[in-house]
């Protein structure tokens, strides 16, 4: 994994983010871009933008900003706004190393997360297919960091490989530390600043993580993964990323 395959300097002074789709709404869509769940899935109260003031590089990154603001589509209501973006038909990989540089708002019910999807579903709709989660974070535990795996026969049996979570004792996550991932046929390894604290093992034929997937950053206000009260005083809140490196 000594080969640089792809790099994202957000601080050289460029915008160009033409490597990335920016999605827009509150629903996830279907491959056909029809709407087949609200809240993306989870609950999720933000309405996602391309707009500047939720999406935006300058120099000391790339900002995806959560804001408390009135959205109304098709008679919807939304009191938040922010920005998703990935790199879906445009960059994925299978097997290597992965490091997300970045630093992550806090307050309660926000929700920044770096993840993974698969490119083709070659084993099936999600689950089946699997979705690695590099790093979340709820906003009111500013100490911690999480992550999984997904995967299953079907939606009503969404294996968690054994949600973890990471503890940092001298920082939190409003500072910038890099975000890892080690991928390899038999196993996943997840690094903070080049420290591993956990290992889950693959298993051929059971587990899914052997085709290409694409790089997914959001963030998200409400949801399921933490579930509490939205803190309206903890916007606007910004995620940072500064490089993203993919090795093989």
């Amino acid at each position: 994994m000594n080969q640089l395959i792809w790099h994202q300097d957000f601080t050289n002074g460029t915008t160009d983010l033409s490597q990335w789709n920016k999605r827009i709404g509150n629903d996830l869509l279907d491959d056909n871009g029809n709407a087949i769940y609200p809240g993306w899935g989870n609950n999720e109260q933000q309405y996602y933008t391309d707009l500047e003031n939720n999406l935006y590089v300058d120099a000391s990154g790339l900002h995806l900003c959560a804001r408390r603001k009135q959205v109304e589509e098709n008679g919807r209501q939304f009191a938040y706004t922010s920005a998703r973006i990935d790199t879906r038909n445009l960059f994925s990989f299978c097997y290597g190393k992965l490091i997300v540089r970045a630093k992550l708002p806090t307050g309660q019910g926000i929700w920044p997360a770096i993840w993974m999807l698969p490119q083709d579903k070659s084993h099936g709709e999600w689950p089946v297919s699997g979705e690695i989660d590099v790093m979340e974070a709820k906003g009111r535990l500013p100490e911690h960091i999480f992550g999984t795996l997904h995967h299953g026969k079907d939606m009503g049996e969404n294996k968690i490989t054994e949600e973890f979570s990471y503890r940092f004792e001298d920082s939190t996550i409003e500072e910038y530390h890099d975000y890892g991932l080690e991928w390899t046929e038999h196993s996943m390894k997840w690094l903070v600043d080049g420290h591993v604290f956990a290992e889950r093992r693959l298993e051929p034929g059971v587990t899914p993580f052997d085709k290409t997937f694409y790089l997914v950053l959001n963030l998200a206000v409400g949801g399921w993964f933490d579930n509490v009260p939205i803190d309206n005083d903890a916007f606007p809140a910004v995620m940072t990323v500064s490089g993203i490196w993919v090795y093989q």
